[in-house]
C-alpha cells in the first residue's frame, strides 16, 4: 500500500505559494503539482491492477 497523499502540503503549496484559485488547484493532477513545485514525477506508473482496485473501491456511480 502506498503512503497518503500529502494533502496539506499539496494545498499550501497550491493555494498559498502558487496563489491557484481553489477551482484550479482542484483541477490538478497530483503530476502537475510536482511540476509547480520543480519536482520530478514518480517514476513508477500506477499499475493495472492498482488500478482495479482503485476503480472498484471508488466507482463512479450517483
Amino acid at each position: 500500500m502506498s503512503p497518503a497523499f500529502p494533502w496539506d502540503a499539496a494545498m499550501a503549496l497550491g493555494l498559498s505559494a502558487l496563489r491557484w484559485r481553489p477551482r484550479d488547484f482542484w483541477a490538478a493532477t497530483p503530476r502537475e503539482l510536482l511540476a509547480a513545485r520543480g519536482l520530478p514525477p514518480s517514476q513508477e506508473p500506477l499499475r493495472r491492477g492498482d488500478l482495479e482496485r482503485l476503480i472498484a473501491a471508488h466507482p463512479d456511480t450517483p
